[in-house]
C-alpha cells in the first residue's frame, strides 16, 4: 500500500507541474484572470497533497511504530488521494468546462484532505523516537 500512496504522491507532483504550466501558458490568454486563479488553486493543492503522501510514504518506511499509527497513516493517504482527487479535479473541470454545479463537489475534497491531515497527525503523535525517552 505504501508503494500506491508514494507512487499517487509522485503523479500528483508531476499533475501539479503539468497543470501549472498549462495553466500559465495554454489557458491564460484564453480564459478570464478568475478562472485562472481557481485552475492554479487545483494545481496548488494537488502539490501539496502529492508531497504529503510521498511525505507520510517515507515516514511509514523508515519509522518503526505501533500498528495503529501505521494504519492511520494509511487511512490518511487515502483520504488525500481521494481529497486531492475531487477538490482538484472539480476545479479543474470547473474551469474547463465552465459548469459552475461543479464548484459544489470542491468542498466534498476539502473535507476529505482536512480529515486526512487530522489522521496523519494523530498517527505521527503515536511514533515514538529515540529523541522522547
Amino acid at each position: 500500500m505504501n508503494r500506491i500512496l508514494a507512487s499517487a504522491g509522485a503523479l500528483y507532483g508531476l499533475a501539479a507541474v503539468v497543470f501549472g504550466a498549462f495553466g500559465a501558458h495554454a489557458l491564460e490568454a484564453r480564459i478570464s484572470p478568475e478562472r485562472i486563479e481557481v485552475w492554479n488553486t487545483g494545481a496548488h493543492y494537488l502539490g501539496w497533497q502529492g508531497t504529503a503522501l510521498l511525505a507520510l510514504a517515507a515516514v511509514s518506511w523508515c519509522a518503526p511504530m505501533p500498528s495503529g499509527a501505521r494504519r492511520l497513516l494509511g487511512t490518511a493517504g487515502w483520504l488525500l488521494v481521494f481529497g486531492a482527487l475531487i477538490f482538484s479535479g472539480s476545479l479543474f473541470l470547473l474551469v474547463l468546462s465552465g459548469i459552475g454545479a461543479l464548484g459544489a463537489i470542491t468542498p466534498v475534497g476539502g473535507v476529505l484532505m482536512v480529515i486526512g491531515w487530522a489522521c496523519a497527525l494523530a498517527a505521527l503523535l503515536q511514533i515514538k523516537t529515540a529523541t522522547d525517552a
